[in-house]
Formats: C-alpha cells, structure tokens, sequence
C-alpha cells in the first residue's frame, strides 16, 4: 500500500533536480508516488521533466512555495506527504524512517528532517524549527555540529523545506497560506497544528544534505527580508489571541528592533521596516485561527515553548560555526 507522496516544488532548479530524483531511486522503501510542481520555470526544468517521464504539476507562473505545495498536496491522494526542496539529496533509509516516525502517535502532525549543510555534512542546517518571544524564528541547531542532534525530540514546527506532514489534518487547520507566498508559512502551520492539539517532531534517522537557497541564490536580499518581515506579522496576529499578543508585545518590539539595525547594517532596513509596515496595514485580511475549548491550555504550554526556545536561541548562537536566523 502507497502510504507516502514525496512533493518536490521546483523553480528553475533544473540544476538540482537530477541529484534529488536520483537519490530518492535509490530508497530502501520502494511503496511511494513522487510529484513534482513546477512553479513557472524558464531554464528547461519543464521539458526536462517531461522527457524524462517524470510525475509534474506544471503551474504557468511563479505562485510561491506555499501555493505550489498546496497544489500537490491537494493532488496527494496518499495517507502522508513529504515536501521536499529541490536542491536536496536523501540518505537511502530517508523516507522509510519518516514514515515510521510519523506513524507513532495519530497525534503526530508533521516530522522534521535532520538536515546537513550539503558543503559540510559534519555541520547542521536544521533539526527542527523553533519560535521565541521576540518573534524570531530559527533552525534548531544551524551551523553546529551535527554529531550533537542524534536524538529525537519535540520541536516548534518542521522545515517544511525536508518534512513529513499529515494530510488529514490539513482538512482540519488550513493548508499552508498563500498569502505568505514563501518564508514563516511552515512556521504558521505548525503554530497551527499545535493550537489543534497536534504535535511537530524531529526525526535524526531522516537525513538529508542541503545545499541552502537554491532556489533564492542568496541568504538576504530585499525581497526575502520585506516578506520575511510582514510573514512575521501574519503569524503572530493570526495565530496568538489579544491576552499572548499583549504579553508578548515587549519581546516582539525587541525582536524588531534588534533585527531592524541587524539589516541596517546589511543594507536591508528600509526593506525589512517596508515589510512590517505592509504586515501591520494588510494583517486585518487574513483568517485568525479561531477559539475553541481549551485552547487556553495549549496557549499556556505555546508560550513556555517559546520562552524555552528563544533560550535555546541564545545558548545555540553563542556556539554556532555559522550564524543564522531562519528566512
């Protein structure tokens, strides 16, 4: 019985999709379907993959990542989805160790990879995604070595760049917003499956390599810090009541702050104040996740995993090879 459909969304990654498909061939589970979304590409992916028999979506221009997942997991007729990024390469036990892991509890909603820095595999990209009180999101373990996330754990959100994911519950929470278009829409999506009573894992038997904005060509550019920094608003409005905005408002104004003259220093803070700005005048238009009994609870255990994670945030960055905070 296929069990797993493994979503691949593409953008002119022509260059990455031999290495990926290759690697994903060669799995020790052989019981899965493979999909490919592309996402408007112009530098031969389209024809590439249609010589090459090769299962696709072909969307006719760039609709964003979470618009092209959406549209594969919506094709997904299979229990669970994977969505994979393209310039990824998986160890041969990758998605056979995925679904064990997810298939331990019905209440497990999505599991996260253990991610390695295709350059350096001794060297983490992620372990699972985390959230703090000053609104910052990041890769647990990012640039640290590897060798120091061999354990499974609970965690925020999956990377949805290399992560399993429920699809029943997709039907109960929302797919991933297409108002984000790219960046914090995992983050958003587990904030949600957590409000619903479900729980984000990391599994470190799931390896993948990564080589790391493949698809973006750079780690900031304006583009990427003004989304990044209205998502930012998104997430928080929808999916925090008036009491945690509230409590939270002293951490968040911080985490502004202090990113704001980071990406002065880069050259990037007319881009990323442009983007808050858009966030605050454009956030009455999404859909807050509504009430429900006993979400006060789980709001109560959210906020001491934020508290914990940026924490963690702080104890992680003084010991990091290479620094970085998440989109």
């Amino acid at each position: 019985m296929i069990k797993t459909t493994v979503i691949i969304p593409n953008y002119n990654g022509l260059q990455f999709l031999k290495p990926c498909l290759d690697s994903l061939a060669a799995q020790t589970a052989r019981e899965f379907k493979i999909l490919v979304v592309d996402n408007g590409s112009t530098d031969g992916s389209v024809e590439w993959l249609k010589v090459h028999g090769v299962s696709a979506l072909f969307l006719p221009e760039n609709t964003g990542f979470s618009c092209a997942v959406n549209a594969g997991i919506r094709a997904a007729e299979t229990q669970y989805v994977i969505l994979l990024n393209n310039d990824t390469t998986v160890e041969s036990g990758y998605i056979e160790a995925l679904e064990r892991a997810i298939g331990r509890s019905a209440k497990i909603f999505s599991v996260s990879s253990k991610m390695l820095q295709m350059r350096d595999p001794s060297v983490m990209d992620d372990a699972g995604d985390m959230y703090s009180v000053l609104g910052w999101a990041y890769q647990r373990g990012v640039g640290r070595p590897a060798k120091n996330y061999d354990k499974p754990r609970r965690i925020f959100s999956a990377c949805a760049g290399a992560a399993i994911y429920r699809r029943d519950v997709f039907e109960k929470i929302g797919l991933f917003d297409e108002r984000h278009f790219a960046y914090l829409e995992d983050i958003d999506v587990g904030f949600r499956a957590k409000l619903a009573g479900y729980e984000n894992v990391y599994c470190p038997d799931a390896v993948v390599y990564h080589v790391g904005s493949g698809t973006s060509g750079s780690k900031y550019n304006p583009f990427k810090v003004r989304l990044s920094a209205r998502n930012s608003v998104y997430l928080n409005y929808k999916n925090m009541r008036a009491w945690q905005l509230i409590l939270n408002s002293p951490g968040l104004f911080a985490g502004c702050l202090l990113k704001y003259f980071f990406f002065v220093r880069l050259g990037f803070g007319k881009d990323y104040l442009g983007g808050l700005l858009e966030g605050v005048r454009t956030a009455k238009d999404c859909r807050r996740v509504p009430d429900a009994p006993g979400r006060l609870w789980v709001e109560l255990k959210i906020e001491a995993e934020m508290i914990f994670g940026t924490l963690l945030y702080f104890y992680e960055f003084s010991g990091r090879r290479i620094a970085g905070i998440k989109k």
